[in-house]
């Protein structure tokens, strides 16, 4: 996020942050202590953006990690309608073409758009997806409550090849 980006939305330079939070003793403090330190009026996203960018630069959290562990994230289009790539995720047996022997739970699915899943190993997956138009919709997924910096690693790799397993799987 560029110095112009972050003074456009909150009124400062990343170094006029950075110094703000030195100086509060922010090193010190737990996430959301830091949170409290920027102004409201930087906005929710922004006062988020300004303590994990904080947290990162003074060595508090690594790259990919959050309050509840580290997060993998990938993407995909696909040439197919968003309901036939909701369908592959919610039917057991289109399923097991392109994720075989996955363990999961869907602990909620809104058709067309998203689903919140658990992952045998405790972990979280979060599927969200958008229409591109008729023929054409992107898939992101977000595996959370990683436990370090290696599975980050594994579930990346993993999650670029399922969803090429399952862009053969749906426009063959």
């Amino acid at each position: 996020m560029s110095d112009e980006a972050v003074r456009a939305k909150t009124g400062k330079s990343w170094d006029e942050w950075f110094a703000i939070l030195d100086a509060a003793g922010a090193r010190t403090l737990r996430h959301k202590q830091i949170v409290a330190l920027v102004s409201p009026e930087a906005g929710p996203w922004w006062r988020q953006m300004v303590t994990v960018t904080y947290e990162q630069a003074r060595g508090m959290r690594e790259k990919h990690q959050t309050a509840t562990g580290y997060t993998a994230n990938a993407s995909r289009t696909i040439g197919v309608p968003v309901d036939r790539l909701f369908e592959a995720w919610t039917d057991v047996s289109l399923r097991g073409r392109w994720l075989p022997d996955a363990e999961l739970t869907i602990r909620k699915a809104v058709p067309g758009k998203s689903l919140r899943i658990s992952w045998g190993d405790g972990t979280n997956v979060d599927v969200g997806l958008v229409s591109k138009g008729e023929s054409k919709s992107q898939v992101a997924v977000e595996h959370a409550r990683l436990p370090d910096a290696a599975a980050v690693a594994w579930a990346k790799g993993y999650w670029k090849q399922a969803l090429n397993r399952l862009q053969e799987a749906l426009e063959d």
